[in-house]
């Protein structure tokens, strides 16, 4: 079965709060809410793909000194293996828009069990909860 390596990140206002972005019509997983990030390609660390996804998807420049690895999910779905790497960022620069898609939300870690999410994100949920608090 093959790997899909997939950089995630969340983003932390000065709130504590985490932000979420709604999948567009046409993609899968549809209307899901989910973590920013995207594939990391050949030759790209997922670093540099967070800084490169965060920008496209959502406006913002993030240096990769503003990243801080959390936690790591690893889900099989019906045709591949995903590994989703979760990092955490509380500093970057311009305002977040919605580029790519539907919507985006802000809510408190604890809050994240209310939405559905695709279920690779779901085990993302508890250890921001343990870091951010309810």
């Amino acid at each position: 079965m093959k790997i899909v390596l997939v950089a995630a990140c969340a983003l932390v206002d000065v709130d504590g709060r985490v932000l979420v972005a709604q999948r567009p019509e046409g993609k899968a997983l549809a209307g899901l809410w989910e973590f920013p990030g995207g594939k990391v390609e050949p030759g790209e660390r997922p670093e540099e793909t967070l800084i490169r996804e965060l920008h496209e998807e959502l406006g913002i420049t993030v240096k990769e000194a503003c990243l801080a690895p959390l936690t790591f999910a690893s889900h099989g779905y019906a045709d591949f293996h995903l590994l989703m790497p979760l990092w955490i960022c509380r500093r970057w620069e311009g305002p977040v828009t919605a580029r790519e898609h539907k919507a985006l939300k802000w809510l408190r870690a604890s809050k994240l069990r209310d939405i559905p999410m695709p279920p690779a994100d779901e085990p993302l949920i508890p250890p921001l909860i343990d870091l951010l608090g309810p």
